[in-house]
């Protein structure tokens, strides 16, 4: 049984690996780190792949961007400044094409308006990692299966002032990485995971800005992201963080003529968990910790507050984790837009140094985004990922956002 024991246990943090794997330079062996790399690896990291095309146009950046359907996902606080009355929108993104060709994630939201001050959201992610086989130490398949997980938010928006909103999101996780499986009184038994994470959001607007002579618009936005109680796919003993994630950022949106208008955005995001200690095997094959705190056994509020000052390597390290979003986006007379970003990862982090580009088109009811992310590593697996956004304005604008308009 022990092969069977192996192979479940590779399969349960399949999707760290290939999302560490997502990260690191592709000489850096699959599920290993080299001495110079410490990146954070938490369970479900499909929460943190950007789900819509015109954020992932901007380089990953959307937190204070003007607001939209996808909101729901970069900062729900925005919703509640959405001049549309009500809107949905369908992405789909194939995902690590260069290493499976049957893994995307999909996602779906929408938003309705409640009056002129407040706003709610659901929306669901997809993830689906492809078709699998069970195999036992000499090859033979055991079983086939299909590993996913999935999300489901539900989300409030409302203004405080006639420039601050605030939000929060509740969200139920669900993540079936390797079925059922029982061993009689095995500890590696293992099952599908649940959990439950929150968010809350913030977001400030000032419309009143003037820039070289030209009426602008600046916004700044945070959201503390998937704050909740470990997972585990196996027993109490067995827990893992789920990626508590911290947004911030800014954008600026000058308006030059009634046509042509460009919006500059920066986000910098950090993992609020735990940052691995260094460690070592003496003699007895025991391992120690050589630089910085273990608190794999740390409650997830305890180690969200850590987070911010245990990487071994001390200030520089920590400085390290921090990644950079920048993203610019033009739009002719709101109907044509051209996108293009840059993320940025440290080496030792991950490494996820990109750039992308993007369109999107507006007609009446209907819009339509679309994304291209080209690595500056050769033969990256995140390398031509593309993504597409369906957009949809079911009532036109509301009354009060028609009301606005006019005066």
């Amino acid at each position: 049984m022990m092969f069977k024991k192996l192979s479940i246990s590779i399969l349960v943090f399949f999707s760290g690996i290939v999302t560490l794997y997502s990260q690191v330079n592709p000489s850096t062996p699959i599920g290993g780190q080299t001495d110079e790399s410490n990146p954070i690896v938490t369970a479900v990291p499909f929460l943190t792949i950007a789900p819509d095309a015109r954020s992932a146009g901007m380089g990953d950046a959307g937190v204070a961007i003007s607001p939209d359907v996808n909101a729901a996902y970069w900062n729900p606080s925005k919703l509640a400044f959405i001049k549309d009355n009500m809107g949905v929108s369908a992405s789909v993104t194939p995902w690590l094409q260069k290493i499976v060709g049957d893994m995307a994630l999909y996602y779906l939201s929408g938003y309705k308006k409640i009056n002129n001050n407040s706003a709610v959201s659901v929306s669901m992610r997809y993830f689906d990692l492809g078709d699998m086989q069970f195999t036992d130490i000499n090859r033979n398949v055991i079983a086939d299966f299909n590993p996913r997980e999935f999300s489901f938010d539900a989300s409030y928006a409302m203004k405080l002032s006639k420039r601050f909103s605030m939000g929060v999101t509740t969200r139920f996780i669900h993540s079936n990485l390797s079925g059922d499986y029982s061993n009689g009184s095995s500890n590696t038994d293992t099952k599908p995971a649940n959990s439950l994470a929150a968010d809350i959001s913030a977001y400030y607007v000032n419309d009143e800005i003037i820039i070289g002579g030209y009426s602008s618009k600046l916004s700044f936005g945070g959201n503390l992201s998937n704050m909740g109680p470990k997972i585990t796919y196996s027993n109490e003993a067995n827990k893992d963080f789920i990626p508590t994630n911290l947004r911030i950022g800014t954008a600026i949106t000058t308006e030059f003529d009634t046509y042509n208008k460009l919006t500059f955005a920066f986000d910098i995001n950090k993992l609020m968990v735990p940052t691995p200690p260094i460690t070592a095997t003496d003699e007895n094959g025991d391992e120690y910790v050589v630089a910085g705190k273990d608190y794999s056994d740390k409650g997830w509020v305890e180690a969200m507050f850590l987070s911010v000052a245990d990487a071994p390597d001390g200030l520089s390290e920590e400085l390290s984790e921090l990644m950079f979003a920048t993203g610019l986006e033009y739009w002719y007379n709101d109907l044509v837009a051209v996108r293009g970003g840059y993320f940025h990862e440290a080496r030792d982090k991950g490494n996820r140094q990109y750039f992308t580009l993007g369109v999107g088109l507006r007609y009446q009811v209907f819009g339509i985004d679309f994304s291209y992310l080209v690595s500056k590593t050769q033969n990256h697996p995140l390398s031509d990922t593309l993504r597409f956004s369906l957009l949809f304005n079911i009532n036109g604008k509301s009354d009060s956002a028609k009301l606005d308009s006019i005066n």
